[in-house]
């Protein structure tokens, strides 16, 4: 019995299906990894403008009053009571530490000062309030 070979030369293919899939992988790594580097402190919140504003260097410790007046720190949901040995308990982490106060604009004034009461209440935190510039 012989066998059929099979003599025509094939000019030889690359397949770039896979090379696809792994440059595709690679560029969502990247895109990912991007998003997560800009994240923001504080929850999204309409903060009042002030033309006498200035820019804070970034800080790890953001009340954040939504138009509700539910008060969250660094996006963790808390309530009042429990919002000073919180605070205490990330400032001595770092040391002096500085506290950015996020109120919307239609959160009620006592609401903003009872939060900015506690907040002075603390040894050694620096207190700031977040506004947009106009």
């Amino acid at each position: 019995m012989r066998l059929q070979i099979d003599t025509e030369d094939r000019a030889p293919e690359v397949n770039i299906v896979p090379l696809m899939d792994v440059i595709f992988a690679i560029l969502t790594f990247f895109v990912m990894t991007s998003l997560l580097l800009s994240r923001t402190e504080g929850l999204p919140v309409n903060l009042p403008g002030a033309s006498s504003g200035k820019s804070q260097d970034q800080t790890k410790i953001v009340v954040t009053i939504d138009p509700q007046g539910a008060i969250a720190l660094n996006r963790q949901p808390t309530d009042l009571a429990s919002l000073m040995p919180k605070i205490q308990a990330l400032g001595t982490k770092n040391g002096e530490s500085l506290v950015v106060i996020n109120a919307d604009e239609k959160v009620g004034h006592g609401q903003v000062v009872a939060v900015m009461d506690l907040v002075r209440q603390i040894p050694g935190v620096k207190m700031g309030i977040a506004t947009k510039r106009k």
